[in-house]
């Protein structure tokens, strides 16, 4: 059976917790019992020390009589005896016949008897000759060992706690995850049902993990409501749009059929022919735009929009001035610049700008081409002085199909401005229109850096 993700943080949770504090439990142990053997070995040499110059000073009378001393203490797991060099008490509380080797030792932790009540339990001893008999004093464990079972016992307390603590901040947690999630599944779940207006609605400034991915998730929904409602639009619109073409293509084409007239056949073909270009150019648009929308970001490459331009302007100068216009071009960009580019796209966003300009301009009037740096923005700009957009109008001129009641007697479909804001959002920048005082300027700005 597969474990949920929810019963795998929680069992992450409860380990990390336990884990932590097993470490935690076993540092103190150790740190506590070695403290408490440290703390016997130091009063044993200390003590060992202080019996063995009290020794040199006043001899085995004064030995004796200090270990009868403190022997009556009370003391019953204090070690000082004095035994001879075959292994045999004779004064002093001890083991009466130790089992440990009669050497110089400093300290050492071990059983000093073989039998009795002294080898019941461990011991830490100092042994150090005096004289021709040997000196055995130290304490039994019994305080170390009780200390550390009261401690252990602590710890054993603290460690149940740990899980107890743990298994609720697991449950916390695997409900906090879960409640996210689910917040997050629910609207995928809706959207994969149809509802594409259900959002998650994250905060937009929360740095937390899960926020971020609602807000990419909320944009992504966004995107792809956008994309629906356009194909929506562009579906219809083509329907519409293709619908009148299409009869008056079957209407030459019958006319071409039935002529007995060789100038009427030709009239109708001529006519048949027109309405396929502009069906051609119709469709060609629609292809542009779709590969600007689909044009991934590595694609663009380092160009001087500057040399870009300059090729627009050469080429179309003696056409604008074929059409009774004239043409005028202003560069304000180094050549050195270079920013991230699509020449063919970009090309040919520019030179829809510079046919509808001719198209709407007067004659006599000026087609402006203009490119400066401005802000760390590239600004090319075309302006006429035709009619011009209403400022009510250009969000519905650079929507695709948006045709105008002032353009409807010009041929075309509408797709050029929404065109040219294609190839802007693929360079990461924006299209914008504004009154020329008269006519329009279309400017088509892109970022200065990449």
């Amino acid at each position: 059976m597969r474990v949920t993700i929810t019963a795998r943080l929680a069992l992450l949770a409860v380990t990390m917790t336990l884990a932590t504090s097993l470490l935690l439990i076993g540092f103190i142990w150790q740190q506590s019992h070695g403290d408490a053997i440290n703390e016997l070995r130091r009063d044993t040499i200390e003590q060992s020390d202080t019996l063995t110059a009290l020794w040199r000073s006043g001899g085995m009378p004064a030995l004796r009589q200090t270990i009868s001393n403190s022997v009556g203490a009370g003391d019953r797991a204090m070690i000082a005896e004095v035994v001879t060099a075959q292994g045999r008490r004779i004064a002093g509380q001890g083991p009466l016949a130790p089992s440990v080797p009669l050497t110089r030792d400093r300290f050492r932790i071990g059983k000093i008897a073989q039998s009795g009540q002294w080898s019941e339990r461990e011991a830490g001893v100092a042994i150090q000759p005096v004289g021709q008999f040997w000196l055995i004093n130290g304490h039994m464990l019994d305080d170390v060992q009780h200390a550390q079972r009261t401690i252990e016992r602590a710890l054993l307390l603290a460690l149940g706690l740990a899980l107890i603590l743990g298994c609720l901040g697991g449950w916390v947690l695997t409900r906090y995850v879960t409640r996210r999630l689910n917040r997050i599944a629910n609207v995928a779940e809706a959207v994969t049902q149809g509802a594409l207006s259900h959002r998650v609605g994250a905060p937009k400034h929360s740095a937390d993990s899960f926020d971020r991915l609602g807000r990419q998730m909320d944009g992504m929904l966004d995107r792809v409501n956008a994309l629906v409602a356009e194909l929506r639009l562009v579906t219809d619109s083509l329907a519409h749009d293709l619908r009148s073409p299409l009869a008056r293509l079957r209407t030459h084409a019958v006319t071409a059929a039935k002529a007995d007239d060789p100038l009427e056949r030709d009239s109708a073909l001529t006519a048949l022919i027109s309405e396929a270009d502009m069906m051609t150019r119709l469709l060609s648009t629609m292809m542009e735009i779709t590969r600007s929308e689909a044009v991934p970001a590595d694609s663009l490459k380092p160009a001087s929009p500057l040399s870009v331009v300059q090729e627009l302007a050469d080429l179309y100068a003696p056409v604008v001035e074929e059409h009774g216009l004239n043409f005028a071009f202003h560069g304000e960009v180094q050549a050195s610049l270079k920013i991230p580019l699509h020449r063919q796209l970009l090309s040919q966003a520019l030179a829809n700008l510079i046919e509808n300009a001719m198209v709407y301009g007067k004659s006599g009037d000026t087609v402006e081409l203009t490119i400066v740096l401005n802000g760390g923005e590239v600004r090319i700009e075309v302006g006429d002085h035709g009619p011009g957009i209403a400022p009510e109008d250009h969000d519905r001129a650079l929507s695709r199909f948006g045709r105008l009641d002032g353009a409807r007697t010009t041929p075309g479909a509408g797709l050029g401005l929404a065109l040219v804001a294609a190839v802007a959002r693929m360079h990461g920048g924006r299209f914008e229109l504004r009154d020329n005082m008269p006519g329009l300027r279309a400017t088509l700005i892109l970022p200065a850096v990449g």
